[in-house]
């Protein structure tokens, strides 16, 4: 294995272990503070707020100084910015369909894979299913598979987002 690869599965893990501990010790893992938050009209809960700002008072500037500034990662790959900032019917249809989702369980995918170590059923249900939700609706947006009430996706292939078809391509 070269050095740069080893870099980047290192990252990976150090960033992993840093996301999952701080959605666990944040509260933001746990569906009914979630389900708290984004009750308004009800017991609002705006703990999140405060996750969510701590988050970008540190990220922010990281990004801007450091992120930014930089053609590669610590790992050595290229950066693959979005080239896609349309907002479209796809867009527009995969977030109501998240929003149902995060809306009937009150799960978020991020805090769900933090708390899959926790040994809960419901939430091995819930990653289950969403990677389940994953594979379909990567076959949709290739034309191969058909959702509810809106049939077969018309599409060209360059329309289709790269991890549809295959991982993002890096370059080394």
């Amino acid at each position: 294995m070269n050095t740069k690869k080893l870099i980047g599965i290192i990252a990976g893990l150090v960033s992993g272990l840093l996301f999952g501990a701080g959605m666990i010790i944040s509260g933001m893992a746990d569906p009914k503070v979630v389900t708290a938050f984004l009750d308004l009209t009800g017991e609002w809960d705006p703990s999140l707020i405060f996750v969510m700002g701590g988050a970008l008072l540190v990220f922010t500037p990281c990004y801007h100084l450091i992120i930014k500034k930089r053609q590669r990662a610590l790992s050595g790959n290229t950066f693959q910015w979005p080239s896609n900032t349309k907002v479209d019917s796809t867009l527009i249809a995969g977030s109501v369909i998240f929003g149902l989702g995060w809306g009937i369980s009150g799960i978020c995918p991020g805090p769900a894979m933090s708390s899959i170590g926790g040994g809960s059923s419901t939430i091995l249900a819930f990653v289950l299913s969403m990677l389940v939700g994953i594979v379909h609706a990567n076959q949709y947006l290739l034309g191969r598979f058909p959702l509810p009430f809106v049939g077969y996706r018309k599409t060209r292939e360059q329309d289709v987002p790269a991890t549809a078809t295959q991982p993002l391509k890096v370059t080394e």
